[in-house]
């Protein structure tokens, strides 16, 4: 069934278990450098078959498989070169849809050379363990835990504990005897970041410590709190990494005052640049430093300015994370149409950071670097703007 784009997050028509196939053309990628050639699986001359697999009926990951979606289209349209384009949809990530997904994705990869996806750590672990990877597959998601990667396996998800590693390496940058305080709340995605500070701190050979503060409703109790001051009190931290949340990261600078360095991820950034408003700025953040991607806070970026800010529907404000998620679509279809064109080892100036890629010859690895910034007049604001 055809569907049209409407610009916003959600679907615009329903789409069967297989989705809709979509003849797009393509030209050269801009922006790339590259260094080798992969010898994708098409016959010669044949146009290169691109798959984009997607969770768009799951109803916990339907809307960022959209942002997904949309960001892939958005970057597809802008960089042809002659390769058509699948897309499958997927639904949630339970046992009988695991098995809908190794299904779906062995019919991606029979009909195609490429395939983009999966979306969850869930259903990229669920490939590798069964062994399933056939094609060249460029996964959205970090699996879960850690092991040996199938060698047509590129992962290039956006990934907190990247960037967690990247901070903690920032932060530690000639220090030689620096004590960390790592804050962490009790999620998942918290914990795995703080642990992901914690061992990049322990590699540079300096010590922390982790902390974690409960919270109700997403916010500190009086509790928590008093527990962060006498920590404080107890160790007498050089800095502070936090793997917290925005309001979060406030209520800790609310205790810990301005004279300690807090150093974050990009989730301590909330503002999207098309909602920037004087009414809502965080001065109590000024001097806070993070990580986040040249789309979130860099609209002068040569490379972002060129692709189309989605709009969302009139009941559908704006997201942070939606807007990574598009981002995320975007580079991805750049990586994909980079693969379909044989190259093996390049990087690009990418909405999402600029990336280091190597697929295809027996090498596989990925590298992501957002940008350095820091919270400024109450916005968050690249340290070194592009030029």
């Amino acid at each position: 069934m055809a569907r049209k784009w409407t610009g916003g997050w959600r679907m615009a028509w329903r789409i069967p278990q297989l989705g809709m196939a979509m003849l797009v053309g393509l030209c050269a990628t801009a922006g790339a450098n590259t260094t080798g050639e992969l010898a994708v699986t098409a016959a010669p001359r044949q146009p290169p078959r691109i798959a984009l697999m997607l969770p768009l009926r799951s109803e916990a990951l339907g809307q960022a498989a959209e942002a997904v979606r949309a960001g892939f289209m958005a970057g597809f349209e802008r960089d042809r070169n002659g390769a058509t384009l699948t897309l499958y949809s997927t639904g949630d990530s339970t046992d009988s849809s695991v098995r809908d997904v190794l299904l779906i994705y062995a019919e991606a990869a029979l009909a195609n050379d490429i395939v983009v996806g999966p979306l969850s750590r869930t259903d990229v672990t669920a490939l590798i363990q069964a062994d399933a990877i056939r094609r060249p597959t460029i996964a959205l998601s970090p699996p879960e835990g850690d092991g040996p990667m199938p060698s047509q396996l590129l992962v290039i998800g956006l990934s907190l504990e990247d960037e967690a590693r990247q901070v903690a390496s920032w932060a530690g940058t000639g220090k030689t005897d620096a004590r960390a305080l790592v804050l962490t709340g009790s999620a998942a995605w918290q914990r795995r970041t703080a642990k992901a500070y914690a061992a990049q701190w322990q590699q540079l050979g300096l010590e922390s410590q982790v902390l974690e503060l409960p919270a109700t409703g997403g916010y500190f109790d009086s509790a928590s709190l008093a527990a962060l001051k006498k920590q404080l009190q107890t160790d007498k931290p050089a800095l502070a990494l936090l793997a917290l949340d925005a309001p979060q990261a406030r209520q800790v600078r609310a205790v810990v005052g301005s004279e300690l360095p807090l150093y974050g991820i990009s989730q301590v950034n909330p503002f999207v640049l098309q909602e920037r408003s004087s009414n809502a700025v965080w001065p109590d953040l000024d001097g806070m430093r993070l990580l986040d991607l040249p789309w979130m806070i860099e609209p002068s970026h040569p490379v972002v300015m060129i692709y189309p800010r989605v709009l969302p529907l009139p009941e559908q404000p704006r997201n942070a994370n939606l807007e990574r998620l598009y981002a995320l679509g975007i580079d991805a279809s750049r990586i994909a149409t980079e693969v379909a064109a044989r190259h093996t080892d390049f990087t690009l100036d990418g909405v999402s950071g600029k990336l280091a890629i190597k697929f295809g010859d027996g090498t596989t690895s990925f590298r992501r670097m957002p940008l350095q910034a820091v919270y400024r007049d109450g916005f968050v604001a690249p340290l070194v703007p592009a030029r």
